[in-house]
């Protein structure tokens, strides 16, 4: 009969010490390794207590998912972070036993200490190398005589084998457990250029690094316990699966120590198991999802989305084109997680990983052709749910059917919306948003309905919902941020002008808020008060944008002083102003510029 599962408690050295034949493996959806200094000091300290505590019982380290479905294969579902971490301790114990073990004269007051640190330098030898007692003296002879070339049997060796798409540097855990000393993993491991100290390594050789130096300090007596109780007392429940599927959804369920799985994790695991039989299509699929990771990491470091926001973009999209939210003429804005939609709701998804990977990599293709257009970075400083409505229009495109002309359209129609929201009371819940969104959505995804189709809905849902009266009071009223760049962008387009702006953009307030003058300013420029002082500053008539190292020179100085630098930015509005008829900004300055904001905003809002 074939085995199912099977769940057993083992020490954690019973748990790594593998047969010659097995090695354990991290499978290709799985995630780099990840674990830092934060975590391996966490795991040290729990070790440290519970050798504090004297306690006769085992201590715990969670439940670890083992996949046996491939002989003499233990693939991590849940653990690679745990396990990877217990070997690279396990290394440093070694290396600091080899360095402790000579020093010490034999006497009677030493040999009880020296035969358990022995006895552990063996244990370990025996788990990082598969070592039987016969293999012993040539592994010793390895570590002591610096010319003695590498022994077969650590050169042959491999207990972890890492082929995770996401992984940069597969061999550096081998180095790591190979090396003689510690003087020679640092040697041999990757470095990179212009970092600094501990920064310039890799995390494997990292946490390698802060267990043996932390060994370092600890005596010989202390060492000896550490090892003993990390190899002795230290437990965890193994779960083998023989059946992937199977192992995935226990993981699911379980709510195990350490980094737990993504839903993107889960996701492409799901994946991947459809494609066990057919090692082409499982190959495709690893080049498909390393591009889609790729992308999205790319995309992640610009704030734009992730692996997780690509998803549920595309879960977006596909409930849009199949009507999955229209109830009865009506639209139902409740919305799965992610692993409950691909792997329950619409799980016949993963019966195509390579089509899916394919609609996945088209939506990471298409914010990596549009992120540095100026009107979707302006787009992007507003709500992020918009970015799924975005893509579920784009999505009718393909990437090189899009440009800046393309998307204009589409973008100020959200950016109208968007606009409202950010001045309204309310949030996106409210169904002059949300329950909205939801049902343009399905023309958004219908090439059938035109962008002109869409436009118009915009515009009659926002005259239905919105009186001008009450949006141009809020405008007057508003004094956070986000518009300031709406109406540059605006101001620009009635100019003929072109906008942009970088990370290094300010928002420059052409009346300080602060300075050692301020009371000075304040009164030469008619303002009555400390109060009205605080109103009038932060309307939108008092702020315009500005390169950074601009802004910084001159946030306190006199208005007669920021037009000579105005004059030489690059942003229409600080242009304009560098020509302002007056030498003097003064209340009725600030008043009169707020309201051609305000109505060139409420002229945005309201136009078709």
């Amino acid at each position: 009969m074939t085995k199912s599962i099977e769940p057993r408690l083992k020490l954690i050295s019973e748990y790594l010490k593998l047969e010659k034949s097995e090695n354990f493996v991290v499978p290709e959806y799985q995630r780099a390794y990840s674990w830092d200094i934060s975590q391996c000091d966490q795991l040290w300290q729990d070790i440290e207590e519970f050798i504090q505590q004297s306690n006769d019982d085992p201590y715990f380290f969670g439940t670890i998912i083992v996949d046996c479905s491939e002989p003499n294969k233990l693939n991590l579902i849940d653990g690679q972070q745990r396990t990877t971490t217990f070997l690279l301790l396990l290394k440093a114990v070694l290396l600091r036993l080899n360095e402790v073990i000579p020093k010490i004269a034999l006497n009677d007051d030493t040999e009880s200490l020296l035969e358990g640190l022995k006895s552990n330098r063996k244990r370990i030898m025996s788990i990082l190398y598969k070592a039987e007692d016969e293999d012993i003296p040539a592994i010793l002879k390895f570590f002591s005589e610096e010319k003695v070339e590498n022994s077969k049997i650590i050169e042959n060796t491999k207990i972890l084998e890492n082929n995770s798409i996401n992984e940069l540097y597969h061999d550096e855990f081998s180095k790591i457990i190979r090396a003689r000393n510690f003087e020679s993993a640092e040697r041999n491991t990757h470095k990179f250029n212009k970092k600094q100290k501990d920064n310039k390594y890799t995390n494997y050789f990292r946490n390698f690094k802060f267990f043996y130096d932390k060994l370092s300090k600890a005596s010989e007596t202390n060492l000896n316990l550490f090892a003993k109780t990390f190899l002795q007392k230290c437990q965890i429940i193994e779960i083998r699966s023989w059946q992937v599927e199977q192992a995935i959804t226990m993981f699911n369920s379980l709510n195990s120590k350490g980094m737990p799985l993504s839903d993107a994790d889960i996701i492409s695991a799901q994946m991947y198991s459809k494609l066990s039989s057919n090692e082409n299509k499982r190959n495709k699929f690893n080049e498909l999802w390393e591009q889609i990771k790729n992308k999205a990491e790319e995309l992640k470091t610009k704030k734009i989305t992730d692996i997780s926001g690509v998803l549920q973009q595309f879960m977006y999209i596909n409930r849009a084109i199949h009507k999955e939210y229209l109830k009865e003429n009506s639209v139902d804005v409740t919305t799965p997680g992610l692993r409950r939609y691909y792997t329950e709701i619409r799980k016949e998804l993963l019966n195509e990983p390579l089509d899916l990977c394919e609609k996945l990599k088209k939506i990471t293709d298409i914010w990596l052709k549009i992120k540095d257009y100026p009107i979707v970075k302006l787009l992007l400083k507003f709500n992020a749910n918009l970015k799924l409505f975005l893509m579920s229009y784009l999505y009718r495109y393909s990437p090189e059917e899009i440009d800046e002309k393309v998307i204009e359209s589409i973008c100020e129609c959200l950016l109208r919306l968007f606009t409202l929201l950010e001045l309204d009371q309310t949030n996106y819940s409210n169904s002059k948003y949300k329950t909205f969104l939801f049902d343009i959505n399905l023309k958004f995804v219908d090439k059938n309905h035109s962008i002109e189709d869409i436009k118009r809905a915009f515009y009659e849902h926002i005259q239905e919902n919105w009186k001008q009266e009450d949006v141009k009071e809020s405008l007057i009223d508003y004094e956070k941020n986000i518009l300031i760049f709406l109406n540059e962008y605006l101001f620009s387009k009635e100019k003929g002008l072109s906008f942009d702006f970088t990370e290094n953009t300010n928002v420059e307030h052409i009346m300080p808020m602060s300075s050692i003058n301020i009371d000075v300013i304040r009164k030469d420029a008619k303002i009555n008060d400390k109060e009205e002082f605080c109103s009038l500053v932060n309307k939108l008539g008092n702020k315009i944008l500005l390169e950074s190292d601009t802004n910084k020179s001159i946030g306190s100085s006199w208005f007669q002083t920021k037009k000579s630098k105005y004059e030489k930015s690059r942003f229409t509005l600080a242009q304009a102003i560098a020509k302002y008829h007056k030498d003097k900004w003064e209340k009725e300055d600030i008043e009169a510029v707020t309201e051609k904001a305000v109505q060139r905003i409420v002229n945005f809002i309201f136009t078709n």
